[in-house]
């Protein structure tokens, strides 16, 4: 007889093991006490670009389920994360933020020491009960630093099918504990993994994947990049749902999943869910590109927008819960992303420098208390706006360090003129003048984007410049004709990138 290792306790079902998760925490509490403590629920989805939402209004109908939490949402339209993936996407929206002041800039980089106290935990206070979890390894890093403001942490693997993570398992160091197992003895396949225990670790995890049959996902189980937790969206909906079941009140519950990041293997149900010729409009391929075949690219946008369509599915289950239960008419729940998705030029996924909107336009809505109706919102804004307007909404002091502002139609007015950034610095040293890297500002209809220092360009500054009213697509660059618009845009971005670079210039 074979004996049954620790980890096959794991495939005992997500519900289990969501109870499991949580049971050192006190006997739940009716969710809310009601509406003049309401509960905080954030759910961010991985890699999820407004572009391909048709919430949005994209061509295909990936998104039914959220256009139904839209009914009773405070939607945003033209909202923006501050970076292109998932490090400093994640460090802007839980610190309020821009990347070029946290630093967390670089691939599991960490926020600047001196800063990690200052983030939406923080920000909540000690009158919440203050829950993390994210299926992205890169988060909990953060979470490690952020440990004395979070009550409970969820492991990475809470709810998932496969579990070879083991750095949460050693001590109350997260941060340490992560950094030791995952990237440095177990990282699967890829450099610095140790030879020796990174393949006993691969050797282990192949046979348990061998072991999984399951008739839903007859192309394989979705996994968490090179990460070695493998799951199924079903039990991991399982598990939120477990999770918010049992959360105490009032709470903050902080849920980042990895879906619909890649890869993109949704359900049986959902492999061929879009079976249309449509063809987007094919743009050029960009310089700083990869210049990926056309046809591979469509293929792929195709594979993401089918495991949209199945996330979307599997939402409706959570959002049926959440009506249910009462918890859409005493809580504020968000739903927003870290960063998008590209499918163009070239291009896909989100490693790339390139800075337009489909890597960085993402969506978010804010459902609040009790509300009935939709609301929409046109003004650019930006990930660090959660953070302020979160604590704003509860009657929190609005922290001094956040440097994003009051969204509308929660506080803020939405007035034309504001500036808003994004950024990717992630070959840059974090602690180091910002000298490779791009730059992107939105302000009113345009938007200005900047490359400094890459060797494509020979070392010289780039710009692109759009009418995103007018040219929604980013096809038209109206840098060089237009020196009458384009010259404020870029003296004002020069001066904001001087004003962070002043502190590390020696």
């Amino acid at each position: 007889m074979s004996r049954i290792s620790r980890r096959d306790f794991l495939k005992l079902g997500s519900v289990v093991t969501g109870t499991l998760a949580l049971s050192n925490i006190a006997p739940k509490l009716s969710f809310g006490r009601g509406p003049s403590v309401p509960g905080i629920v954030v759910f961010v989805f991985d890699a999820m670009s407004a572009k391909n939402l048709s919430l949005y209004g994209y061509r295909r109908k990936t998104t039914p389920n959220f256009e139904r939490f839209a009914q009773r949402a405070v939607v945003y339209n033209t909202h923006y994360s501050a970076a292109s993936f998932t490090t400093p996407g994640t460090a802007s929206l839980l610190t309020g933020l821009y990347p070029w002041t946290h630093r967390a800039i670089n691939e599991s980089g960490l926020v600047a020491r001196d800063l990690a106290s200052q983030n939406l935990f923080e920000a909540v206070g000690k009158g919440y009960y203050r829950l993390a979890f994210s299926q992205n390894m890169w988060p909990n890093y953060f979470f490690g630093q952020f440990q004395s403001e979070i009550e409970k942490i969820l492991p990475p693997a809470a709810f998932s099918l496969i579990d070879e993570v083991y750095g949460d398992k050693f001590g109350t160091d997260l941060l340490t504990g992560h950094r030791t197992f995952e990237d440095f003895l177990l990282q699967d396949g890829v450099p610095p993994a140790s030879l020796f225990f990174g393949l006993a670790e691969r050797i282990q995890m192949h046979r348990a994947v061998a072991r999984v049959q399951d008739a839903d996902y007859p192309h394989g189980i979705p996994r968490t990049g090179n990460y070695p937790i493998f799951f199924k969206l079903k039990d991991m909906f399982d598990g939120l749902i477990s999770t918010v079941n049992q959360l105490r009140s009032p709470s903050l519950a902080y849920l980042h999943l990895w879906s619909p990041h890649a890869p993109y293997i949704p359900a049986a149900k959902f492999w061929n869910f879009f079976t249309d010729q449509w063809r987007p409009i094919q743009k050029p391929d960009h310089v700083l590109g990869e210049h990926i075949l056309p046809s591979q690219i469509n293929n792929r946008r195709r594979a993401y927008d089918n495991y949209i369509a199945n996330l979307d599915d599997e939402f409706g289950r959570l959002l049926d819960f959440l009506e249910q239960k009462g918890i859409l008419d005493q809580s504020y729940v968000v739903i927003t992303s870290d960063h998008g998705e590209f499918f163009e030029r070239g291009e896909e996924g989100h490693v790339s420098p390139l800075l337009y909107d489909p890597v960085v336009r993402v969506p978010l809505m804010i459902s609040t208390p009790g509300q009935t109706s939709r609301k929409d919102v046109y003004a650019p804004t930006v990930s660090t706006d959660v953070v302020p307007t979160l604590a704003h909404l509860i009657g929190r002091e609005i922290p001094a360090w956040a440097e994003g502002e009051l969204l509308p139609e929660l506080g803020g007015s939405g007035a034309p003129g504001r500036s808003i950034f994004m950024m990717d610095a992630k070959y840059n040293p974090a602690f180091a003048p910002l000298s490779i890297a791009s730059f992107a500002m939105r302000k009113d209809q345009y938007k200005l984007i900047y490359y400094k220092g890459y060797e494509q360009y020979n070392g010289r500054d780039a710009f692109e410049l759009y009418d995103m009213e007018n040219d929604p697509e980013e096809m038209n660059d109206l840098y060089s004709d237009n020196p009458s618009i384009a010259g404020p845009l870029r003296e004002e971005l020069f001066a904001k990138i001087d004003s962070v670079n002043a502190k590390y210039k020696h």
